[in-house]
């Protein structure tokens, strides 16, 4: 695979001369802010108070947030051809009126049952309204500068936590969290749904035809070897680095850290994602597409490698954090970008939806895999090891995910 081939999908896409919506990128901004702060971000500061205020199990409150995200993975196939066809504002201003209703759900959820039925719906908001019908659009609208849209629209989202952690926090102080989900709920109806209906209403251009999607032949794309290997290799990645996030505080308190500087290594962590989205394009531009993603998905494997083989200092590994992170957030661009550089951007929103379904349900199941496999292995500093070579294969399929290989 070479930058030719890049540069052939790009410019496949056209769009030098298209019209492009001044108000669609700094409305997404807003909206992935909001959306990924009040859809996302609020649930793991709220769920100690739900447990508490209800007694419901922390497992089967989690469950319910987990369900919501494999939701999102495969209704994400669905509104991706819906979103080649129709473009995204009728899909995203509909996904944010479910998902404000989906926390009206929640929030007054007698039961578990409908506590469960609550994070469905709102599983089918995150399919509407986070990364992937953003990154649709910007693809679309922007090419072939997209890379600049979707970094800009990823910087802008990697704020979310920092938003919105600390305000449903301050809300919870003063509110029950029944009460805190009603008042995150108007937030996101009353930012969201204007924005997407007024600023996303410019002309859906009509999908080119990429050279490289043409070479493939009869085969479809999303049949190919190339792209069921480069779905196997983001696969594994997002199990080890969902894993990494989640296993991380337990890994420094069972080496003796506190509880603080858990939090501190993680909080950093996040800072190395925003730091590392600066620098894709400048990676873009020097590398092959499977040179990128071989590179980019080893350094997880070696971050990860890094946490388990470093005790300390404390200093460290705050570095090993930031550096993971980085990764983290190159990560992100790295699969918003995965279709458009081998197959360029025709039909850009369902085969995205079909390389993240996998991704993000393994994602989802992360967090109670990498705890479960902890105990029988002997500890977090072995299930970091394990994470690492579970990275390590999924660099190991990259090569082979050019598009070349499809004939």
């Amino acid at each position: 695979m070479t930058d030719l081939n890049t540069r052939d999908s790009g410019a496949a896409t056209g769009s030098g001369d298209r019209s492009r919506p001044r108000a669609a990128l700094p409305a997404l901004c807003l909206t992935q802010i909001v959306s990924w702060g009040i859809v996302y971000y609020a649930f793991p500061v709220l769920n100690p108070q739900i447990t508490h205020a209800t007694h419901w199990p922390a497992g089967a409150t989690t469950a319910a947030f987990s369900l919501g995200l494999i939701v999102s993975a495969f209704t994400g196939i669905r509104i991706g051809r819906i979103l080649d066809r129709r473009g995204p504002r009728a899909v995203m201003t509909a996904g944010s009126t479910v998902g404000a209703t989906s926390l009206l759900v929640v929030a007054t959820a007698p039961n578990l049952p409908v506590f469960f039925g609550g994070w469905v719906l709102a599983g089918l908001a995150m399919a509407s309204t986070f990364y992937q019908p953003a990154f649709a659009a910007l693809t679309r609208w922007w090419a072939p500068d997209h890379v600049r849209a979707l970094t800009v629209v990823t910087l802008a989202g990697g704020l979310a936590s920092t938003v919105f952690a600390p305000l449903t926090a301050l809300l919870a102080d003063h509110l029950s969290w029944r009460h805190t989900y009603l008042v995150l709920a108007a937030i996101l109806a009353t930012v969201t749904i204007p924005a997407h209906a007024l600023a996303l209403r410019a002309p859906w251009p009509t999908a080119p035809t990429s050279l490289a999607h043409a070479a493939a032949g009869a085969t479809p794309v999303g049949r190919s070897r190339p792209f069921l290997l480069l779905a196997a290799a983001f696969t594994l990645s997002a199990f080890a680095v969902y894993a990494v996030v989640v296993a991380l505080v337990p890994l420094l308190l069972e080496r003796g850290y506190t509880t603080g500087q858990a939090a501190w290594a993680l909080g950093l962590g996040g800072a190395g994602q925003t730091l590392g989205r600066t620098l894709y394009a400048t990676l873009a531009r020097r590398t092959t597409v499977t040179t990128r993603t071989t590179i980019l998905i080893a350094l997880g494997g070696l971050t990860t490698a890094a946490f388990a083989a470093v005790p300390g200092p404390y200093a460290l590994l705050i570095a090993v954090s930031i550096a993971a992170g980085m990764v983290r957030g190159n990560l992100t661009l790295l699969q918003a970008t995965a279709i458009t550089d081998r197959w360029g951007a025709t039909h850009y929103g369902r085969l995205s939806g079909l390389l993240a379904a996998p991704a993000t349900t393994a994602a989802a199941l992360a967090p109670f895999a990498g705890t479960a496999m902890a105990v029988p292995i002997g500890g977090y500093g072995p299930l970091f090891c394990l994470l690492a070579a579970i990275s390590m294969a999924a660099a190991l399929t990259a090569p082979w995910t050019g598009p070349a290989n499809s004939r």
